[in-house]
């Protein structure tokens, strides 16, 4: 065969191999199906499980006798995706109705893992079994070969309640996510109902049943107001607050009990909400803690703050909701596949998918009723008629040589071959025209069939077979029969399995946090030449004066209410508030000043460090590598940001100098090949920070500007190069932009 070469753009080739990949997780794995709620995993874990029958009544089974089975059979996609799904679908803080039991250590609120498969256990629970599965055998629902064709599975499992509300779904796919929140069964089935009986009801209508999400772990959603626009629109932001509870404490201290959470703190980030608390603490934002205990069991939350006897508890609860995760915003987005494609659906679209699933069901489920029990009734009737003339069967019986000679006479009435006693009763058996299923029925009749009261059982269940095509036909003819039926499942599934609502819907005041004044006081910043900070009190100082000079590079005094500013070599300002600096003893270590502030110390070299209070008594003089120099209003740096750019540098250049003026008279530029420039800094403009500057000495190529000096009137200075001492007041002025001389050493 002549080998064919088929060219094409391989830009064209990897767009559709994407956009098949994306479909697929789409589809296949993230998002969850509008009608049964349920991701494809998961569906496969409920089926499988009732596959092995491992039901609500049945005993517990290994969960990775479980996962394998449902991996071999039908999600080749690994272990720990289906153990996890199986995981979640047995928690009762994650799912507002759990569909597995599960026996063994299944994980925890706080976010303590689940054991290996080989060690929990695991059945499906009773409403799984009796709203989820119930139905599969009557054909209900398509089935759809395997990923190797050896096996059926469902498409979509005969939910009868409309999974995707009552337990969420969250899911990240390629280019979309879908984030639903649980609610509660006993509301949506209300709503539900009330769709039935009225298909042009609003949004707004069904929440009038549907109060808003129902959390498992309870708490509060603050923004009521906004819950008609995100369930119109299918997105939206919805607020919730933990539960919070003011007790009296020993001593008469105050606690403050924290009994629900938000649903976006489940897992780790209780103990990141315990952590954060202490961190106000620390950071000396609250003074008002005296203990914090997670006291939580299996009964729920119990988190206990132990807050001064003069603390203000309600300030406090606020500072919470401002500064912790106490209050959260649940991002909703209710994207779910719907149609083969995924959609955004509002509430009213969601419960409209459901119920018509529903009737498809109901349809499909009472046609193969209806077929049955038609099936039923021929039966029944041919064993009745035989029963009338049971002498002649048996008779007919009796003569046939074989079951295919009996059949015939039955079904067609050929009597050829057949010993009768009379020629009646050949004549009349030539007359019988019995089905094909009766004469089967009648040829595997048992002897006691033919006792009296088992025949009137068999009238009795030909009656009831009557009524069932009946209520079937009406059912199937009548809408609103078959809507009445649904409403009824309903009805008893609520009575089983509905629960009070956990989760309050209000509309909650903005938690309005008053921050106490820190007294203010006059502390010292020190930083030592490895970057690491810290502030000590001024007496901590004057007592350790010489020490405290000697081991630090940058001393200064400060106010603990304010900002210290750190100017780098890249140009950059950062600031770091006072109070974020720790405050202790002069030999604390303290903390490195790239933890407290965006300083990069692999990047960046400290060249000043002031506080803002005193930048905005003073101008700076700024004087950079290649010679450029300005003076800059001090004030111009009073900025809130944690940085900003604290001047405009060339390409390759960087800031060698930051000082501000305080009576200097003159500069000195020394450069690297020796070259010194003196003259008044009256000749350097002020300039914006965003600005460049001026060039304050002509370099040569390779040479740089090394170190600044200034001279202030009556005072003799000197400097150290090379080993030698230079006196500034002997160097002879000249003018700004000039080469300078060379230093005769």
């Amino acid at each position: 065969m002549e080998e064919k070469i088929i060219k094409t753009e391989y830009s064209d080739v990897m767009q559709k191999s994407f956009i098949d990949y994306a479909m697929s997780v789409i589809i296949a794995r993230a998002l969850p199906d509008a009608r049964d709620g349920l991701k494809p995993v998961q569906r496969r874990v409920l089926y499988d499980m009732h596959e092995l029958g491992i039901r609500y009544d049945r005993p517990y089974r290994k969960s990775a006798r479980i996962v394998g089975d449902t991996m071999g059979k039908y999600h080749p996609h690994g272990d720990s995706s289906i153990y996890d799904a199986l995981v979640v679908l047995s928690q009762d803080f994650k799912k507002g109705l759990p569909l597995i039991d599960g026996h063994g250590n299944f994980g925890n609120i706080e976010g303590d893992g689940a054991a290996a498969m080989r060690y929990t256990e695991a059945r499906l629970e009773r409403v799984t079994q009796e709203a989820f599965l119930s139905d599969l055998d009557k054909d209900v629902v398509d089935f759809v070969p395997n990923f190797d064709e050896t096996e059926k599975e469902p498409s979509v499992l005969p939910v009868k309640i409309p999974n995707l509300l009552v337990n969420g779904s969250e899911g990240i796919a390629v280019g979309m996510t879908t984030s639903i929140p649980p609610h509660n069964l006993g509301e949506v089935i209300a709503a539900v109902k009330a769709y039935m009986m009225d298909e042009s009801i609003t949004t707004q209508e069904l929440m009038k049943y549907i109060k808003g999400p129902d959390f498992p772990t309870g708490g509060v959603v603050i923004n009521k107001d906004e819950l008609l626009r995100i369930y119109e629109t299918g997105t939206g932001r919805i607020r919730i607050r933990g539960r919070v509870d003011i007790e009296k404490g020993k001593g008469g201290k105050t606690n403050v009990v924290i009994s629900e959470i938000p649903y976006t703190m489940i897992g780790a980030n209780i103990a990141r909400f315990l952590s954060d608390v202490a961190a106000l603490a620390e950071s000396k934002k609250t003074q008002d803690i005296v203990d914090i205990s997670n006291q939580s069991s299996k009964e729920g939350i119990r988190i206990v703050i132990e807050l001064k006897k003069d603390a203000d508890a309600d300030n406090f609860v606020n500072m919470l909701y401002k500064k912790t995760r106490l209050e959260d915003t649940f991002g909703v987005n209710m994207l779910a596949i719907a149609d083969g494609r995924p959609e955004v659906m509002s509430l009213r679209q969601i419960i409209k998918h459901n119920v018509d699933f529903q009737f498809q069901v109901a349809t499909r489920k009472y046609t193969t009723l209806l077929a049955r029990e038609r099936e039923r009734k021929e039966i029944q009737e041919g064993l009745i008629r035989a029963c009338n003339v049971i002498d002649l069967v048996i008779e007919i019986l009796r003569g046939s040589k074989d079951r295919a000679m009996a059949r015939a006479c039955l079904v067609e009435g050929k009597v050829t071959g057949i010993k009768f006693r009379s020629r009646e009763s050949k004549v009349m058996a030539a007359q019988l025209k019995f089905t094909e299923k009766q004469a089967n029925a009648i040829l595997e009749m048992r002897l006691y069939k033919l006792i009296g009261l088992e025949l009137e059982a068999l009238i009795a269940e030909h009656e009831e077979t009557m009524a069932n095509i009946y209520r079937y036909e009406d059912i199937l003819d009548r809408r609103s029969s078959m809507a009445q039926v649904l409403m009824n499942e309903l009805d008893r599934i609520r009575k089983a399995y509905s629960a009070p609502r956990k989760t309050r819907v209000e509309n909650a005041a903005e938690a309005v946090y008053v921050e106490k004044k820190a007294q203010e006081l006059d502390v010292v910043f020190l930083m030592d030449r490895f970057g690491y900070t810290k502030t000590i009190d001024m007496a901590a100082y004057e007592r350790n004066r010489e020490a405290v000079l000697a081991e630090n590079k940058y001393v200064l005094t400060c106010k603990n209410t304010g900002r210290i500013c750190i100017f780098t070599n890249t140009g950059a300002l950062h600031t770091v508030r006072v109070m974020d600096i720790p405050y202790g003893k002069f030999r604390d270590k303290g903390v490195p000043i790239d933890n407290i502030s965006n300083f990069d110390g692999g990047k960046e070299t400290v060249i000043a460090v002031l506080s803002q209070t005193s930048l905005n008594l003073y101008r700076m003089v700024f004087i950079t590598r290649q010679a450029m120099m300005k003076i800059v209003d001090g004030g111009e740096f009073d900025v809130a940001k944690r940085t900003v750019a604290a001047t405009k540098l060339s390409e390759g250049d960087e800031v060698v100098s930051v000082v501000p003026l305080d009576g200097q008279q003159q500069i000195v530029l020394v450069s690297r090949e020796g070259y010194v420039l003196k003259f008044d800094l009256g000749e350097i403009p002020e300039k914006k920070k965003n600005a460049v500057g001026v060039r304050g000495m002509k370099l040569g190529m390779n040479d740089h500007v090394e170190s600044v000096h200034y001279t202030v009137s009556g005072t003799e200075t000197t400097i150290d190069y090379n080993g030698h001492t230079v006196g500034l007041d002997k160097i002879k002025t000249a003018r700004r932009d000039g080469r300078g001389s060379k230093l005769k050493l």
